[in-house]
């Protein structure tokens, strides 16, 4: 039976969850809230966790691991911070269970402890009591640590890869001596965030810097880098934080200066999630499935031999032999769909569902015409193409591939980019769509009081924002630039 896919006009968040379903990628656990991540889903997280780990090792990072349990006493040292994550803790308030009078388990009452301990939301707490014992002197200086985990948010609305109770992620978390050094590290990640999401995910994003309302819990500036979405909502795809010195005093973290001065470090943290495989499904994907970049899709090219009989499977290997191990010398993922439980047609449906950039058809009359039928996932173009230099040609294709994927993104969201100068000008242009530029008066209460009337918030100011002079789209107080607003994920 043909797997169904409902049209994105028609419902984009169904879609959304039938591509997420029909794909493969994840499905909902017996644990309300929480993911199972399916193997192909997994696979495409290995591309892009890989890929990352290699920017943050060329980058002078090395990976570490912090525990998954904090104590309760630590978020309370760090005001903004508890306040910030309060609503989403989880809490371990006991260590054992025991046997049920009425028959299962039950938490033992007398194995309380005596400090909760929280499932960690995010690391700077337990991370820079750490860094306590590691510092004394500007020589232990800087710590560059990254560390891939898992965090637990306690969300009530959950979406598969968006919006999930637990989900993987990486978390950096460096110490420096100075707060220019600290600020360098805080843009320098931001630059490596983005180029993972334009060149290996083929999604463009904006680079910009959080207003007050948006920063991160603790932090004195978040960069971030905010992507469109085809439904014309924003999704942040990343975010690299200044934390300036406040975790440093929180947690009583001081180095010996160069000048023999006792002085608390400046820090910086900075994290992505599995919710890029959401932005990578809702950036590229169409009504037929999945669509891959090449750089992250688990499988590249699907070579689907056409056969009736034996002697004409062995044909055609024995002439795709030379091509596959030709791509595989190129580090090109390829495979062979010899399984004779699944018709050719299912398989194209399968495989087209799964967003594999390349696949290639070849049947007995191929093969007396010395050429194979080559169909691209992004427009489901097809060509006919010789088997001379076929392994160049499929390279060749699978830049296109990335390349096209990238600039259709960019297109769509320049279209959906408006100026708006007035408040009537600002809904309309929220309502269809897209990222909205527009004056605001600088002020967290305007800020709050167009979110409560539209629902859209300011995503970022673009860094090296163009100043201008305006007037508040609300409260038409002066302005010096414009920022982006939109709806977002």
């Amino acid at each position: 039976m043909a797997k169904s896919i409902t049209p994105r006009e028609k419902d984009y968040s169904q879609w959304y969850i039938d591509i997420v379903k029909n794909a493969e990628l994840a499905e909902n656990s017996a644990v309300r809230g929480c993911m199972v991540i399916k193997p192909y889903g997994y696979a495409i997280w290995e591309k892009m966790r890989d890929a990352l780990d290699k920017m943050f090792k060329d980058t002078g990072h090395v990976n570490a691991y912090f525990p998954l349990f904090i104590p309760k006493s630590f978020f309370c040292r760090e005001a903004d911070h508890v306040e910030g994550f309060a609503k989403e803790c989880a809490v371990v308030t006991h260590y054992r269970l025991k046997n049920d009078p009425n028959g299962g388990v039950m938490v033992d009452p007398d194995a309380k402890l005596e400090e909760e301990l929280i499932v960690r939301p995010t690391s700077e707490t337990i991370i820079w009591d750490t860094y306590r014992n590691w510092i004394q002197s500007y020589r232990d200086l800087p710590i560059l640590c990254n560390q891939w985990a898992n965090v637990v948010r306690w969300e009530m609305r959950t979406r598969l890869f968006l919006r999930t109770a637990e989900f993987l992620w990486q978390e950096g978390h460096t110490a420096h001596a100075t707060k220019e050094e600290a600020i360098a590290e805080t843009e320098q990640m931001l630059n490596v965030y983005a180029d993972f999401a334009e060149k290996h995910m083929a999604v463009p994003v904006i680079k910009g810097v959080k207003s007050p309302n948006e920063r991160f819990a603790g932090a004195l500036d978040t960069y971030c880098i905010e992507a469109m979405m085809q439904d014309g909502k924003a999704l942040q795809a990343g975010t690299s934080h200044f934390l300036g010195q406040n975790f440093a005093k929180a947690f009583d973290v001081k180095f010996l200066s160069k000048e023999n001065k006792l002085e608390y470090v400046w820090a910086t943290s900075w994290g992505v999630s599995t919710r890029l495989i959401g932005a990578l499904i809702m950036s590229h994907s169409d009504d037929n499935g999945l669509v891959l970049p090449p750089m992250l899709a688990p499988l590249q090219v699907v070579i689907v031999p056409i056969y009736k009989e034996v002697e004409q499977l062995d044909a055609i290997k024995a002439k795709m032999e030379p091509v596959i191990k030709a791509l595989k010398a190129k580090n090109i993922t390829v495979k062979l769909d010899d399984d004779d439980s699944r018709r050719s047609g299912w398989k194209f449906n399968e495989y087209e569902m799964k967003g594999v950039p390349v696949r290639i058809a070849v049947g007995p009359r191929d093969l007396e015409n010395n050429q194979v039928e080559i169909a691209r996932r992004d427009t489901l173009e097809k060509q006919t193409i010789s088997f001379e230099n076929l392994d160049l040609y499929i390279e060749k294709l699978l830049e296109d591939i990335q390349n096209n994927i990238y600039n259709k993104a960019l297109q769509f969201r320049e279209q959906t980019t408006r100026k708006a100068d007035t408040w009537e000008e600002f809904t309309q242009q929220l309502d269809l769509g897209g990222f909205v530029s527009a004056h605001w008066d600088g002020t967290p209460e305007t800020e709050d009081a167009i979110k409560e009337k539209t629902k859209a918030t300011i995503r970022c100011i673009p860094l090296n924002n163009r100043l201008e002079e305006g007037k508040c789209i609300l409260t038409g107080k002066p302005s010096t630039q414009r920022v982006l607003f939109a709806r977002a994920y």
